[in-house]
């Protein structure tokens, strides 16, 4: 079985029984494969006597949605399988633990999160997260600063990059979010009710010039080591409890990138809340939660984030500098900001979209969500190298929201 080829849910079980010391000698297991993600197969496997369960999840060379045509590469679950290691040092607590790692396979084995659900499945329904903010903002301090110049030896850091190269995964990220929603092809997903706005996209000049230089940014700035996928389909959650999972699309690039799509993800949900709330009421108080979560999330962040470089910078010139550390904080905010609203126009428009939305059931509701979601896109994009605050963005928000 060393060579590569999809597991069926038998063969699954056997590599389950072969790990040592995790289920009981001839213990009789099940399994189900559960993945509804779009580039893996993820097996259940589970020993009703004891009650310990794991899941698997195996890279395919291809993209479900698209097929056969669109071919990856299966060193992504490598890099996924480092990352999660990594994380769970520099977070602990905060991913999955990993159990094996096999490589021929293209193979990840790690702790069973069936307790938490998928945190965009539970705002939908929604489930609020009172402690999100605190734990999701740890995670993308620590993992950032501490891959970051700032954070660690910079000749390992340049190893390290190396060590992530992923360009296939980065090449799906510049297309689908820095090129595609911007031009007429057949990667875009377009409803026809919003054709005009997605029209009104591929013209607008403006608009092309900042995502050209937050792209040029995705493309050139290795400043940490990002999770890369962060939104909150990449989450397991309970009220008490934060996971972040499958960053496969690790790579060294821009800090902004992790921290906006997260921010983005929970104003797609904002978006989608005409349908989600059962009243004016509840969508108002609702909308309001996200919104505090958004601006918790960075300024919890923005304090963590400081803290780690004021206690364990290294960079003797960046410590000292007076401003330096004020500036560097602006910046990323800016980029927070550029890159969320990226993400929410290619969710609208492009290849792939979320649940919030596209599962709203009456089409002028979801029609009104989606023109909502670009227009707050669009303006956080015009915003991003102006912005001084994440009051500012939450400003933004309210007012395409009238």
């Amino acid at each position: 079985m060393s060579s590569y080829h999809p597991l069926t849910e038998q063969e699954a079980i056997e590599i389950a029984q072969s790990i040592d010391g995790f289920f009981p000698a001839g213990a009789s297991l099940s399994c189900k494969e559960i993945g509804d993600g779009n580039l893996n197969l993820v097996f259940h496997i589970t020993d009703s006597v004891s009650g310990k369960s794991l899941i698997m999840k195996q890279a395919l060379p291809y993209a479900k949605v698209v097929g056969e045509s669109w071919p990856l590469t299966l060193d992504r679950a490598r890099i996924e399988s480092e990352k999660l290691i990594l994380e769970g040092k520099l977070a602990p607590g905060l991913v999955p633990v990993v159990y094996k790692y096999d490589k021929e396979l293209a193979l990840t084995v790690m702790e069973d999160l069936s307790d938490h659900v998928i945190m965009r499945h539970g705002l939908i329904g929604g489930t609020r997260y009172p402690l999100f903010a605190d734990h999701i903002s740890t995670f993308m301090a620590r993992t950032l600063f501490f891959t970051s110049d700032l954070g660690m030896n910079q000749q390992e850091k340049k190893l390290q990059v190396k060590t992530f190269i992923n360009p296939e995964l980065c090449k799906i990220t510049e297309d689908l979010i820095f090129d595609d929603p911007y031009t007429v092809t057949p990667n875009n997903n377009i409803s026809p009710a919003i054709a005009d706005a997605a029209d009104a996209l591929t013209r607008d000049g403006e608009l092309h010039f900042e995502v050209a230089l937050l792209r040029d940014k995705f493309l050139t700035n290795a400043q940490a080591l990002l999770h890369g996928d962060l939104h909150t389909g990449s989450v397991f959650a309970t009220p008490e409890s934060t996971k972040v999972i499958d960053p496969e699309f690790a790579f060294y690039g821009p800090m902004g990138f992790d921290v906006g799509a997260v921010i983005a993800n929970l104003l797609l949900n904002y978006a989608g809340q005409e349908h989600w709330s059962a009243d004016d009421l509840a969508r108002s108080d609702f909308r309001q939660y996200l919104l505090n979560t958004i601006v918790d999330t960075w300024k919890q962040f923005e304090e963590k984030f400081r803290a780690l470089w004021n206690e364990h910078g290294i960079d003797r010139l960046a410590n000292s500098a007076p401003g330096y550390q004020d500036f560097y904080m602006r910046r990323l905010l800016q980029d927070t900001i550029g890159f969320a609203g990226c993400k929410i126009v290619r969710r609208i428009v492009g290849l792939s979209h979320v649940a919030d939305i596209d599962r709203i059931p009456d089409d002028a509701k979801r029609e009104r969500a989606q023109r909502l979601a670009l227009e707050i896109g669009t303006r956080l994009i015009k915003l991003n190298r102006n912005a001084a605050s994440i009051e500012q963005l939450i400003e933004e928000v309210k007012a395409a929201s009238k």
